[in-house]
């Protein structure tokens, strides 16, 4: 009976190797040649230094604990989620699409066009003068496919763009630059909760699908954090101590349950391509309620700015952050610590379905396609 016991137990533990070494076969088989970065401010990495915006993170303490240890571009005092997730696959940072350098042999690992206070809608974040909305980003790439057809060939091209992931963060603009701001904007007189979420993500799905019938094949589609959680908002709303703002994050449910149906008919309706839902929701959830589990100590204000929660102005020039920035969720009024975006990125990369939906994005790369 226990000599039969120790058998089976051989034949799972030789099975679960065999699988375990395919599954790495497949992987290291699998090239991912580039990232294709759109979104907001939580991914540009300096697009908004090149234009006439008031959003710009070109100045210390911002990139504090780059590399460089100068700013970067980066709404952070270090990398971002995609700089991390570019990392796991092996790719440099891409560079942003607005820098006159980011030509030629630069663009083979992939470009950002994400910028700060950019939106699904064209009005979003329009009180920060210029930034590329969602629809000037897709009008971007194409450019960018003008320059890679004169160095590839049309088959090259098309491999390419379908091994290489599109990885999009949209949609929290939306919300704190548009809708939650009625003194500015008339959505929310305009629109109820749920008919602006489904606003925006009409809007986005046509997109995608443009961005599909480009050449993409491999999507990263991160749904809206629990905005009712950051600083800005927590300053705004004035929740009791330790409570984030309910109706905030009440209104996000519709836009984060249609992005995840949205991946589901995207999935069925274009066979041979990948689309995979971030619940972005629920990881920073996670870390709001159980920051011990990440190191974290501090999830109610962000490690520099002023005011209540550190969160009524962000950064200021030359503000000196906090010293504990690895206990930090929040980085400044409105975006995660370096810290928070590597627990962010892991989970993406390589984190359960309740994380990324169907699928992660390191089993995304590890399709061939």
């Amino acid at each position: 009976m226990v000599a039969d016991c120790d058998r089976r137990v051989s034949v799972m533990l030789l099975m679960l190797i065999l699988r375990c070494s395919i599954s790495e076969l497949v992987v290291e088989a699998s090239e991912v040649p580039a990232v294709f970065v759109f979104g907001d401010s939580i991914v540009d990495t300096g697009n908004n230094n090149f234009i006439n915006s008031i959003a710009k993170a070109n100045y210390y303490p911002y990139g504090c604990d780059s590399v460089s240890g100068f700013p970067t571009g980066r709404f952070c005092n270090g990398k971002t989620v995609v700089d991390f997730v570019g990392e796991m696959l092996g790719i440099p940072a891409p560079p942003p699409f607005a820098d006159p350098a980011t030509t030629g042999d630069r663009l083979s690992g992939g470009v950002s066009y994400a910028s700060a206070a950019s939106g699904i809608l064209d009005d979003t974040g329009k009180h920060y003068l210029e930034r590329f909305t969602l629809s000037q980003q897709v009008v971007n790439f194409e450019a960018t496919l003008d320059q890679l057809r004169i160095m590839m060939t049309p088959e090259d091209l098309t491999k390419f763009l379908a091994k290489s992931v599109a990885f999009m963060v949209f949609g929290s603009n939306d919300y704190i630059n548009n809708y939650l701001m009625p003194s500015m904007y008339p959505s929310s007189y305009q629109y109820t909760p749920p008919d602006f979420a489904n606003l925006l993500l009409d809007h986005y799905a046509r997109q995608i699908v443009a961005l599909h019938s480009a050449g993409f094949r491999k999507f990263y589609l991160a749904g809206v954090p629990p905005l009712g959680c950051i600083p800005s908002q927590l300053a705004i709303g004035q929740p009791p101590e330790g409570k984030c703002v309910d109706y905030v994050n009440q209104i996000l449910g519709t836009f984060n349950e249609g992005l995840r149906s949205l991946v589901i008919s995207l999935n069925r309706d274009h066979p041979g391509a990948v689309f995979v839902y971030g619940n972005i929701y629920g990881i920073v959830a996670d870390m709001v309620n159980n920051p011990r589990t990440y190191g974290l100590s501090v999830v109610n204000r962000g490690c520099c700015g002023s005011g209540r929660n550190q969160g009524q102005l962000t950064c200021m020039p030359f503000q000196p952050p906090c010293f504990n920035r690895k206990s930090h969720l929040f980085w400044d009024a409105y975006h995660p610590t370096e810290a928070a975006n590597y627990v962010i990125a892991q989970r993406a990369y390589s984190g359960p379905p309740s994380d990324c939906f169907p699928i992660n994005i390191q089993q995304m790369a590890a399709i061939e396609i």
